[in-house]
């Protein structure tokens, strides 16, 4: 398989007044096309900021990221947003979906930064919203929609673009356990069957069961790895 992500000795500091705070130091990572990647550990382990750096949201102290071979992590901001935009999917715990649009709108969204006409959009948030089974609800706003349903609104717009990797931030930590396994079935789809590459934070012993591979990050570093049953 071909690797999507590499990470080589990637470090990552934050300035706190006149103190340096390490979140990693020479952490290395592949992740191949196609993976479904679970990542678990405590409180303050590193995982969401991990997470940020795969996605271009932050950029590391030191060491190289690469995607699909080119490296990203000596990207301008402008080269770094348009990478986000082609590039990746982002779902996150509580949604943030945009309340005074409904939820078509809010799928629509980044398609904004595109050149697509007006009709390939409308084209596009029909199809997503369809994948995720709200094509009835497209005129609901958030609030006149379940959590399930607002996340499956979120996933859609994640997906709308059609990008080759999606990062997902505790997508099930705000749901109950029934809702939760819906959209981790959903995400299952979205590897197996469009091949859709995926990272996921969790803290979720039975949501991680759902990916391929689990990491555990402890302290800045990968403890241990585990593989699907």
């Amino acid at each position: 398989m071909t690797k999507l992500f590499e990470l080589h000795d990637v470090a990552k500091r934050f300035q706190r007044g006149k103190e340096s705070i390490t979140i990693f130091d020479g952490l290395s990572l592949g992740i191949e096309e196609g993976d479904f990647v679970a990542i678990m550990g405590p409180s303050g382990s590193g995982k969401t900021t991990l997470l940020n750096l795969l996605g271009g949201v932050d950029q590391p102290s030191a060491g190289e990221i690469r995607f699909a071979g080119s490296r990203i992590d000596s990207l301008s901001e402008t080269g770094l947003a348009a990478w986000r935009a082609a590039n990746v999917g982002f779902i996150f715990q509580f949604y943030n979906l945009m309340p005074m649009l409904s939820a078509e709108r809010n799928v629509e969204l980044p398609l904004l930064l595109t050149s697509l006409s007006r009709a390939r959009r409308r084209q596009s948030v029909e199809a997503a919203l369809k994948l995720v089974g709200l094509e009835d609800r497209a005129r609901h706003l958030p609030k006149e929609l379940s959590g399930g349903q607002q996340q499956r609104v979120a996933i859609a717009r994640a997906v709308v673009s059609d990008p080759k990797l999606l990062l997902c931030d505790e997508p099930t930590g705000d749901l109950d356990r029934a809702t939760a396994d819906e959209i981790l079935k959903m995400l299952s789809l979205l590897n197996n069957e469009f091949g859709k590459t995926i990272v996921m934070v969790t803290h979720d012993p039975e949501a991680a069961k759902y990916a391929k591979r689990v990491l555990h990050l402890d302290k800045g570093r990968f403890a241990g790895e585990e593989l699907a049953a």
